[in-house]
């Protein structure tokens, strides 16, 4: 799954926890346990589905979910703005997914010991 930077970086430090879809037809089928690798750019991070859960607006999962969770960075009425800029009313209609996300620490996986701090 493509995502902006500001997002991409967010999943990558591991302090975005939830992300938001709209329930598009080929993400109806998403559950715990799938992997997600999100890319910007060359840059990509891979991911497990801990749950999906569905809403019917983005204000319901924000309020469920926790704007720190989908994006630790800006205030919720802010959050609330960006997203529907992506996604306008017609999308959000079709229903919201909230993804929790855990990161998968590439560098453990392949055996390559992680930077220090890690």
């Amino acid at each position: 799954m493509n995502l902006y930077r500001r997002y991409f970086d967010l999943v990558a430090d591991g302090s975005k926890t939830i992300e938001v879809r709209v329930r598009y037809p080929h993400l109806r089928n998403l559950k715990a346990g799938d992997h997600i690798r999100f890319v910007c750019g060359r840059d990509d991070a891979l991911t497990r589905v801990k749950r999906v859960s569905r809403y019917d607006s983005f204000e319901d999962m924000l309020d469920a979910e926790g704007p720190e969770r989908v994006n630790p960075a800006s205030p919720r009425d802010q959050q609330l703005a960006n997203i529907r800029r992506i996604y306008g009313p017609e999308k959000e209609a079709l229903g919201v997914l909230a993804i929790e996300i855990e990161l998968i620490d590439p560098p453990a996986e392949s055996g390559i010991a992680p930077p220090p701090g890690r």
